[in-house]
C-alpha cells in the first residue's frame, strides 16, 4: 500500500510538470515554431539522460526505441500541434482528458489489464471536471482537429502501454533516453519541411527551453514511465489528469484571478476521479464490501 502511494506521488511529477509547460510556452517561447519546439525539447532531454546512463540500444531495442519514440514523442507532438492550431484550447484539453479511458481500453488487449469499474468511473468524472474547468463556450469545432486530438491520444496510449510491456524491469533511464532521441530525430525533418530554419532564441527562451527539456521532459518522462512500471495503466492515466489541473491553477495564479465556482467544482471532480482509480481506494472499498 505504501509502495503504491509512493509510486503514485512519483508519477504525479510528470503531469504536474507537463501542466506548467502551457504557461512557460505562452510567456517565453516562440509560438510560430511548435515543431521545432518539440524537437528542441526532446533531443536535449534524451542526450542528457544518455549522458547520465551511457548505454546504447542493443539488438531489438534499436527498432523498439524508434517505434516508442515515434509514438510517444514524435507523432504525439506533431498531432498535438495540429489540434492546437485547429481547435479552441478548451475543446482540445477536454478531448485530451479522455486519455485515461484510452489507456485502460488499450491495455486490455496488449497487456491483459482489464478495465475496472471504479477507474472507469473516475475517468468519466475527470473528463467532466476538466470540461468545467476549461469550458469557455467556444463553438467552432474542426473535425480534422478532433481527429488529430483523438489520434494523439490513441498513438501515445499505445506507446505507453508498449513501453510498459517491453521494458517491465529493464533500464528505465536508457530506454527513456532512446525514446526521446528517436522522437526528436523524427521531428527534425518535419520541422524543417513545415517551419523552415530553426528559430533564433533570446536568453529567456533559452532558459525556458532548458526548464522544459530538463524538468518537463527528461524528469517528467522518467517519472511517468516509472509509474507505468509499478502501477496499473488506468491508475497512471488518471494521475495524468493533474496536467490540465496544473495548467488552470498556474494560469489563474499568474493572472491573479479567483477561481470561478464551476472551476472549483471541476477541480473537485477531477481529484475525486483520480482517487477512484488509486489502489488504496479500491482496497478500502473491497474491504468494506467483505464486511
Amino acid at each position: 500500500m505504501e509502495a503504491n502511494l509512493r509510486w503514485g506521488l512519483v508519477t504525479a511529477v510528470a503531469p504536474i510538470a507537463w501542466g506548467t509547460t502551457y504557461f512557460v510556452t505562452q510567456q517565453w517561447l516562440p509560438a510560430e515554431t511548435p515543431l521545432w519546439g518539440g524537437a528542441i525539447r526532446a533531443l536535449p532531454a534524451g542526450l542528457l539522460l544518455l549522458a547520465i546512463r551511457r548505454r546504447l540500444p542493443r539488438g531489438e531495442w534499436w527498432w523498439k526505441a524508434l517505434v516508442l519514440g515515434s509514438l510517444n514523442m514524435g507523432a504525439f507532438f506533431a498531432l498535438i500541434y495540429v489540434s492546437a492550431q485547429l481547435l479552441p484550447s478548451s475543446i482540445a484539453t477536454t478531448i485530451m482528458a479522455t486519455s485515461p479511458m484510452a489507456m485502460m481500453l488499450i491495455a486490455w488487449p496488449i497487456i491483459r489489464e482489464r478495465p475496472r469499474l471504479l477507474p472507469l468511473a473516475g475517468a468519466v468524472l475527470g473528463v467532466a471536471g476538466v470540461f468545467l474547468m476549461v469550458a469557455t463556450g467556444a463553438s467552432a469545432i474542426d473535425p480534422l482537429g478532433v481527429l488529430a486530438s483523438l489520434s494523439a491520444i490513441a498513438i501515445s496510449s499505445v506507446g505507453y502501454i508498449l513501453t510498459k510491456k517491453w521494458n517491465p524491469s529493464g533500464d528505465l533511464l536508457s530506454v527513456t533516453s532512446w525514446q526521446l532521441i528517436a522522437g526528436g530525430l523524427v521531428l527534425l525533418p518535419i520541422a524543417l519541411a513545415v517551419e523552415g530554419a530553426p528559430p533564433t532564441l533570446d536568453p529567456p527562451a533559452v532558459a525556458a527551453f532548458a526548464y522544459i527539456s530538463v524538468v518537463a521532459t527528461a524528469l517528467a518522462y522518467v517519472a511517468w514511465f516509472s509509474g507505468l512500471r509499478h502501477l496499473a495503466a488506468g491508475t497512471v492515466g488518471l494521475i495524468g489528469l493533474l496536467n490540465p489541473v496544473t495548467g488552470v491553477l498556474l494560469g489563474t495564479l499568474a493572472a491573479a484571478e479567483v477561481l470561478e465556482q464551476r472551476q472549483v467544482l471541476g477541480l473537485a471532480l477531477v481529484l475525486v476521479g483520480i482517487l477512484l482509480g488509486q489502489p488504496l481506494f479500491t482496497r478500502l472499498r473491497r474491504g468494506r464490501m467483505r464486511r
